[in-house]
């Protein structure tokens, strides 16, 4: 990208949250691929800084370490002075309880929006999303899922936490672009992989009393392997005219769940499995939904149809609108992502 094309100079100031993640240590170098050479990075006081520091070598960037808690809006007030560009990685993942979850994305996200308010320096804010938020119910089936599908209006329904806080952290992020001209991008990956994340996703199947269920069949798996994605939202705070824009980030090439699953079991290790088709995934979503209601939550609402639209039903996936205006293109081939991600498997791997 030119210079003409960027909208702000490489010497100003950006701000990351989020940067010891599994893609922050990558947007920091696609940052510096770029040109940026005065990047800030806002970490917890207890987070390992071995990765971040080791690409703060790299490509001669100056790069501010902050130690800080986004929850406390003295360190956002701290940490947004001065900034041009802040990306906003960090979330609450990986929680069972909606409070954190909505305390560490939209609590967080709201402390980041107000610090901003109080300088007036910001030219663009990069929150991350989530395909997590998109309503899947009424697509077609098989239907395409772009930026112009609507997101959850009722995201507790969903049973999700990360689903609800990150809906909800979106909606935020709006109402400060529309209440107070807050310019803002939104970017949504799919299913970010690569070297240092094991897990295989919820989308292909779940370990269950020994037995893996697989639950995808033929759907394609909505994959961005990490250095991809990471790139995809560096150029989504630099590109000109943009505010306000919803992008999408998947590669190209998906495989289906059943290829994944077979090339996962050829080249990490094999188990046990077993296909569930989707009438019946379903049928038992619509069973745990409605015994669910009928015994007041004494089960868990945590199958449902909802769930079943946005992870097993037949849907496909674009990445036009990324490539046509952000200029975005994978620069590793899925091939060769699934053959690193696959080594990096070896040895450790876990079906869960």
């Amino acid at each position: 990208m030119n210079a003409s094309q960027q909208a702000i100079d490489s010497r100003q100031l950006v701000l990351l949250t989020g940067s010891t993640g599994f893609i922050g240590n990558k947007l920091v170098c696609a940052l510096q691929r770029l040109g940026f050479e005065n990047i800030r990075c806002l970490v917890r006081p207890s987070s390992d800084l071995t990765q971040i520091e080791r690409v703060s070598t790299q490509n001669g960037s100056r790069m501010e370490i902050v130690k800080g808690n986004l929850l406390s809006r003295e360190d956002c007030i701290a940490a947004t002075d001065g900034v041009s560009v802040i990306y906003h990685l960090a979330a609450g993942t990986g929680t069972k309880s909606f409070a954190d979850a909505f305390a560490n994305s939209v609590v967080t996200t709201r402390n980041l929006l107000d610090g901003v308010l109080r300088h007036n320096c910001l030219r663009r804010f990069v929150s991350l999303s989530s395909f997590a938020v998109y309503a899947n119910q009424k697509n077609p089936c098989p239907g395409v899922l772009d930026e112009n599908c609507p997101t959850e209006s009722s995201p507790a329904l969903r049973g999700d936490p990360y689903c609800f806080a990150k809906t909800k952290q979106d909606e935020l992020v709006m109402h400060y672009g529309k209440k107070h001209g807050v310019p803002y991008v939104l970017v949504r990956p799919g299913v970010v992989y690569g070297p240092g994340k094991r897990r295989i996703h919820g989308r292909v199947g779940m370990d269950t009393f020994g037995i893996f269920l697989h639950l995808g069949g033929s759907n394609p798996i909505p994959l961005t392997f990490v250095d991809n994605c990471a790139e995809a939202i560096a150029l989504a705070g630099v590109k000109k005219g943009i505010e306000g824009e919803v992008f999408n980030v998947v590669d190209d090439n998906l495989p289906s769940s059943r290829e994944f699953l077979n090339m996962y079991k050829e080249e990490v290790a094999d188990f046990r499995s077993f296909y569930v088709p989707h009438f019946a995934s379903y049928l038992l979503c619509l069973f745990w939904e409605k015994y669910s209601t009928w015994s007041h939550g004494q089960l868990p609402p945590i199958y449902n149809r909802r769930v079943w639209a946005a992870s097993w039903k037949c849907t496909r996936y674009s990445n036009e609108k990324t490539k046509n205006v952000l200029g975005w293109a994978p620069r590793v081939p899925t091939a060769e992502g699934l053959k690193q991600y696959f080594v990096s498997c070896r040895g450790d791997a876990i079906h869960a």
